[in-house]
């Protein structure tokens, strides 16, 4: 019974052993495994989404510029423009106002090789040396701006400012608050010349929102219109604001 029992204890203890052998052998595997594809340099990458200009929905081709214009939001909310990633106005940057907010890009004729000054709101040469020819619709510089009050202001202001666009500008329109109160016909025939197909329908707390060129031959793909209607405005007395997004050539269409 003695050599029975001792027979017993000497199986009981192996077993023991053999199941602490095994469990300690697994443990180091699944270490081991799981720490394999960082030794081997397969450790997986951080994916990251590549960031687009003006925060699109996808980035533009070669050779187009990016843009991004939103209409402002009943009369809270200011208007803002983007172009090439640049932040033309916005609310932020204090040059927005109430009625038609109008960026310029690359208005550049003559400029001077050696006399060329830049404000903030425009390029101007000083000076009259030898000039230098700039091809238009290769720099995507902003070099005007302006806002102009359609509801208490003097439409001849705007007047003035589409008819001294020169040929081959981009021209970057948003509506804030009342876009047509002083609206004239002399303003919606510029602006339709620029390629909008809803500047003649232009009224009274509308949202607008615009890219054209000087002299376009064709309509602007680049428009978004919404009519101010009490029945469907998103806020009271304005109807939901506008985004509009895109990639305009290089080449002035």
């Amino acid at each position: 019974m003695r050599v029975s029992g001792l027979l017993r204890l000497l199986s009981l203890i192996a077993t023991l052993v053999a199941t602490w052998l095994f469990l300690r052998s697994s443990g180091s595997l699944s270490v081991k495994t799981i720490r394999l594809p960082r030794w081997l340099g397969l450790a997986p990458k951080e994916i990251r989404v590549p960031k687009t200009k003006c925060g699109l929905s996808k980035p533009c081709p070669a050779n187009f510029f990016a843009f991004k214009i939103c209409s402002g939001a009943a009369n809270v909310v200011g208007p803002s423009m983007c172009f090439e990633n640049q932040i033309l106005m916005s609310p932020v940057k204090n040059n927005v106002g109430r009625g038609l907010n109008i960026a310029l890009v690359n208005d550049l004729r003559l400029l001077s090789s050696r006399f060329l000054k830049k404000t903030s709101s425009m390029l101007h040469v000083a000076g009259s040396d030898r000039l230098l020819s700039c091809p238009l619709g290769t720099t995507g510089q902003m070099v005007r701006m302006s806002s102009f009050d359609m509801y208490s202001g003097d439409p001849s202001l705007l007047l003035k400012f589409l008819t001294e666009i020169s040929e081959g500008t981009l021209v970057l329109a948003a509506s804030y608050d009342d876009p047509g109160t002083k609206m004239t016909d002399d303003i919606r025939k510029l602006f339709s010349s620029l390629g909008s197909s809803y500047a003649q329908q232009l009224g009274f707390r509308d949202s607008w929102v615009f890219l054209g060129a000087k002299d376009l031959r064709n309509k602007s793909p680049f428009e978004q219109f919404l009519k101010s209607n009490p029945e469907t405005n998103k806020y009271e007395g304005w109807p939901e604001l506008l985004e509009l997004e895109g990639c305009v050539p290089q080449k002035t269409f």
